[in-house]
C-alpha cells in the first residue's frame, strides 16, 4: 500500500484566471479544431464537443442535430443492425465525419461493429467502451480491433493515468477516453471506491497523449458550459457530455409527466436500470455502479448547445484566445474554495 499526497483536482476546485485580450466580441472566436489522427492519418475538422455512447444522449436523432453543427455523437451499441440500416440510408450527407460506432469488448461486438461498417463503408470512428479499461483484456481487444479495422479512427477507454494512455495508443487506439466516475449517474466511487478528480486526470492523461501524437476525450463530469471550457483548457481534446445533452427531444426514451411537470428517464449505462433492458439484468458476480434519474423535460437540442458554446466563447474572450487550439496555452487555473454566490439558487 501506498499513498500518493500531490493535489488531485476536479472541476469545482478551479477557476479561469482572466487575461489581457485583443479580442473585441464572442463571434470573433473559431471553435472548431483540426486533428490528424495517429494511426490512420485521417484528418477531422469540427467543434470537438461530443455526445456520449448512452442510450439515452448517443442517438440517431441527436447525431442527426450535431452533425448540422459539426459536432460528434458517439451512437450507443444497442442499435440493431437494422435500425443502422435505416438511419445510413436516410442521413445527411457527410454524416460519416461526425459519428462513432460504439462497441464494447464481447465475442460478437467487433463481428456487428463489421456488418455496420459493409453498409456504409465511408463510417470512419469506432468508438470501443468499457467502464474500466486497465484490464489486459481491453488491451488486447484495442490491438485486435486496429488489426481488424486498420483504416479506422479508433476511440478507446475509460483510463485515467498517463502510463494507461500511452499503452492504448501503442496499442492501436487513437484517441483515449478519459474519465472513471465522474459522470452524473455513475456511481462507480463509491461502490468500489475507485476514481480520479477529472481535471487532474485530463491535464495527466492529455501530456501522455499529446507526447506520443495521439488525442484524449474528457468523458464525464461536465455540469456547465464552465466546466466544458476548463476541460479544454486542462488539455482536453474532446470533451464528451451525457447529461447536459440528457432531457431532450433528441435524447431518447418517453417523456414522463407527474404533477404537471415533464420529465425524460436518464440512466448510467452500468446501472440496474441499463443492464435490465440489455442484459436481462445484474450478473449475480456484479453490483450496479449507476443510478437512473428523471430529469427535466427541455425541448430542443439546440439551445443547449448554443448555450455550452456561447460559454465557451465567452471563456476565450477572457483569456485571449483567439481559436479554441490556443486555449489551453492561454490557461492558468487558480485554486478556490467557491464557484458562485448561490444566495437565490433554489
Amino acid at each position: 500500500m501506498r499513498i500518493e499526497n500531490d493535489v488531485k483536482l476536479g472541476f469545482k476546485d478551479v477557476m479561469f484566471r482572466p487575461k489581457r485580450s485583443t479580442l473585441s466580441s464572442r463571434a470573433q472566436v473559431d471553435v472548431e479544431r483540426t486533428f490528424k489522427f495517429l494511426h490512420t492519418g485521417i484528418e477531422w475538422t469540427g467543434v470537438p464537443v461530443m455526445a456520449a455512447n448512452m442510450d439515452t444522449v448517443g442517438t440517431f436523432e441527436m447525431a442527426k442535430v450535431l452533425a448540422g453543427m459539426k459536432m460528434f455523437t458517439a451512437v450507443h451499441k444497442h442499435y440493431p443492425i437494422e435500425e443502422w440500416s435505416g438511419f445510413l440510408s436516410l442521413a445527411p450527407r457527410g454524416i460519416e465525419n461526425y459519428i462513432a460506432v460504439s462497441s464494447g469488448t464481447g465475442s460478437q461486438d467487433l463481428v456487428k461493429a463489421e456488418k455496420i461498417f459493409h453498409l456504409h463503408p465511408h463510417l470512419k470512428f469506432l468508438c470501443i467502451d468499457v467502464a474500466n479499461g486497465y484490464s489486459e483484456h481491453f488491451v488486447s481487444f484495442v490491438k485486435q480491433a486496429r488489426t481488424k479495422f486498420p483504416d479506422k479512427v479508433i476511440m478507446a477507454g475509460n483510463v485515467v493515468t498517463g502510463e494507461m494512455v500511452e499503452e492504448l495508443l501503442l496499442a492501436g487506439a487513437d484517441i483515449v477516453k478519459v474519465g472513471i466516475g465522474p459522470g452524473s449517474v455513475c456511481t462507480t466511487r463509491v461502490k468500489t471506491g475507485v476514481g480520479y478528480p477529472q481535471l487532474s486526470a485530463i491535464i495527466e492523461c492529455a501530456d501522455a497523449a499529446h507526447g506520443i501524437g495521439g488525442q484524449i476525450i474528457s468523458d464525464g463530469g461536465c455540469t456547465t458550459p464552465g466546466d466544458v471550457a476548463k476541460a479544454f483548457g486542462a488539455g482536453a481534446d474532446f470533451v464528451m457530455l451525457g447529461g447536459m445533452l440528457a432531457g431532450h427531444d433528441e435524447s431518447g426514451g418517453e417523456v414522463i409527466e407527474k404533477d404537471g411537470k415533464r420529465y425524460k428517464q436518464f440512466y448510467g449505462m452500468s446501472s440496474s436500470t441499463a443492464m435490465e433492458k440489455h442484459a436481462g439484468g445484474v450478473a449475480e458476480y456484479r453490483a450496479s455502479e449507476g443510478k437512473a434519474v428523471e430529469v427535466d423535460y427541455r425541448g430542443p437540442v439546440e439551445q443547449t448547445i448554443q448555450d455550452i458554446l456561447g460559454g465557451l466563447r465567452s471563456t476565450c474572450t477572457y483569456v485571449g484566445a483567439g481559436r479554441l487550439k490556443e486555449l489551453t496555452k492561454r490557461t492558468t487555473f487558480i485554486r478556490v474554495a467557491e464557484q458562485e454566490n448561490r444566495v437565490y439558487n433554489e
